[in-house]
């Protein structure tokens, strides 16, 4: 994801997608230490799976990760997630483009 080829509704989801600490962390922990399953991801950040999911269907519907189910050697589903390369360059000039495609008007 670049952001110059970003729409309104893409560049809203990405910030709110980024605006919140646990996300960031999870963004960090992914780059810095690539690609992991929930449990293992969970631990690592001290924060519960069922808020961990949350938190990563947040970043996976703003197209900043992305997930993988996979089975391990013992039949156990995993699902795996890392990021997904993005760049997101804030300009004024950028914004303005962006926000001529918005879909979502919050006046109506």
């Amino acid at each position: 994801m670049k952001s110059k080829h970003l729409t309104g509704d893409q560049l809203l989801a990405a910030l709110a997608a980024l605006s919140n600490p646990h996300r960031l962390r999870v963004v960090a922990a992914l780059a810095s230490g690539g690609r992991n399953y929930v449990s293992q991801l969970a631990r690592d950040l001290n924060i519960s799976r069922p808020l961990l999911h949350l938190h990563l269907q947040k970043l996976e519907e703003a197209g900043l990760v992305s997930s993988q189910m996979e089975l391990s050697e013992d039949g156990k589903a995993l699902n795996f997630f890392e990021t997904t390369p993005f760049a997101i360059d804030l300009t004024p000039a950028m914004i303005a483009a962006a926000t001529a495609t918005l879909t979502h008007n919050p006046e109506k």
